[in-house]
């Protein structure tokens, strides 16, 4: 089976995420090439989406903290309202080729979100003022998580997972948990990273994806394996998988493959993974100020042990 392109070179799409509401949609939000906004898009059918009214629901700022390189939004439905979580830089570090990104929150109380008012609650606090992104929520039994990526002043490296719990979708509450750092090969190729969680519940435990070392071919994805019934701010209840579960296929034209989200098929009965990647291996420069990731979305399975098989990604069709 082929993969489902849902961008194209002329519509550039990293850090997909894609969420199936209780209304029949699929809502769709990721970085823009441009890195200056963040839009929405819905439609009932995953292949519609590409073509779906793009609604521009927030802008960068002119200044300050809010006005250069947002990334990764997501959209999350919380207590009846709608929320994007997101990073952005600011101006002055841009400019000087800084990455100093801190995570923020909108707002919508509409049943649409791609109509109301998109209100900003401000800056996510975390114990430290240093680079961060890629934040994440889910629920379980009863509790709000907050998952996201930071650079900790005192330890080497890029960025590290950690875990909290949350107040309300804007505040965290108690401590910060690390659930982990780049230490295998394949986390510290080019840069020290991990980044971009994605959480799924199924067969008694919580999977949590992320990504790891520098956005070029060696970008892939990593595991975290938690039981259900674990304390999930406890470290020690989390398992890393010491292998790549998704990686770069040349045979098949994938390169760089992460930052992904899940999502099911229309009907439910299948489990989807939203990734990004390029159809290139060799890129100029740095490989972030590179945007030709596109997203891409295909069926994974179930090992007979109830863990995820992602398989390889796979060559691109838009049928």
């Amino acid at each position: 089976m082929t993969s489902l392109i849902l961008s194209t070179p002329s519509f550039c799409r990293a850090d997909p995420w894609i969420y199936k509401h209780n209304d029949g949609y699929y809502y769709f939000t990721a970085s823009v090439p441009e890195y200056d906004r963040i839009e929405l898009r819905r439609s009932k059918r995953l292949q519609d989406l590409p073509n779906a009214c793009s609604i521009t629901i927030w802008r960068k700022h002119d200044t300050g903290l809010m006005s250069a390189n947002i990334w990764a939004p997501e959209l999350h439905y919380i207590n009846g309202k709608w929320y994007v979580y997101y990073a952005a830089a600011h101006t002055s570090a841009a400019k000087e080729g800084l990455f100093d990104h801190r995570m923020f929150v909108l707002e919508n109380a509409a049943a649409n979100p791609l109509e109301g008012e998109w209100v900003e609650k401000g800056q996510v606090k975390t114990e430290w003022e240093s680079f961060a992104l890629d934040a994440t929520t889910f629920e379980h039994r009863g509790e709000r998580f907050y998952v996201w990526a930071q650079k900790d002043p005192s330890v080497e490296g890029n960025s590290n997972l950690y875990i909290s719990l949350m107040e309300n979708p804007w505040t965290l509450t108690g401590p910060q948990v690390c659930l982990s750092t780049p230490e295998y090969e394949w986390e510290t190729q080019g840069y020290l990273v991990n980044e971009g969680a994605a959480v799924l519940k199924r067969h008694g435990n919580i999977f949590m994806t992320y990504s790891a070392s520098a956005t070029d071919h060696h970008y892939c994805m990593g595991l975290l394996t938690a039981s259900e019934d674990a304390d999930l701010m406890n470290p020690a209840s989390w398992v890393k998988s010491p292998a790549p579960v998704f990686t770069t296929s040349e045979a098949n034209g994938q390169y760089g493959p992460g930052h992904n989200s899940f999502t099911v098929s229309e009907d439910g009965s299948l489990d989807l993974l939203v990734y990004h990647a390029r159809s290139y291996k060799e890129i100029e420069g740095d490989p972030l100020y590179d945007p030709n990731r596109h997203t891409r979305v295909q069926v994974f399975h179930w090992n007979d042990d109830g863990t995820p098989n992602f398989g390889t990604p796979r060559a691109d069709t838009t049928s």
